[in-house]
């Protein structure tokens, strides 16, 4: 069994990074043409056996889209910030009633800043950021800092991995 002085030599904090898109329009219009996929597919009916189906220029601009979508996604690394200091920030942002253990409007965003390691941000610099996302990238980040700092548990099993895994003759 190994000492605690070995074991803290190979201890490190709990990592995650995500990817956030910043470009909410390109999801929007991403939206947007996929619901017009689906009506066109439900109400086209052409004239002719030369007609070509409208769906087809739309699943390409569609693809275009989303793979713009992707490539403004931005990897962002939370850190497990510590004992101490995750302690010292639930306490910066105390619950308004006894039964809440911090603040869900202000200590979710303060735990970002405070465990995104790459990007760098500041407080101001996410709330610059969090004027420009929706609530679904900054649900994203926050789910993220909170996932590094109360997560327990390795990453959950892959049935994907195991298959390719077992089909490569990788074992499972």
């Amino acid at each position: 069994m190994p000492s605690i002085e070995e074991i803290l030599k190979q201890a490190k904090p709990r990592e995650r990074t995500v990817m956030v898109c910043t470009r909410g329009d390109l999801a929007g219009e991403a939206e947007r043409l996929a619901q017009e996929l689906t009506q066109v597919n439900e109400d086209w009916e052409p004239s002719d056996l030369s007609e070509q189906h409208p769906a087809r220029a739309i699943a390409a601009r569609l693809k275009e889209v989303r793979d713009q979508a992707r490539e403004s996604e931005v990897p962002f690394t939370l850190r497990y910030i510590g004992d101490k200091a995750y302690s010292d920030l639930l306490a910066a942002h105390p619950g308004k009633t006894e039964d809440q253990l911090f603040d869900e409007n202000t200590f979710p965003r303060a735990l970002v800043v405070a465990s995104c390691v790459e990007p760098k941000l500041t407080a101001e610099s996410a709330a610059a950021l969090f004027e420009v996302l929706n609530q679904g990238e900054i649900q994203k980040l926050a789910s993220a800092a909170w996932d590094v700092h109360t997560s327990a548990d390795l990453a959950p099993f892959s049935l994907a991995a195991s298959a390719l895994l077992a089909g490569l003759g990788g074992g499972s």
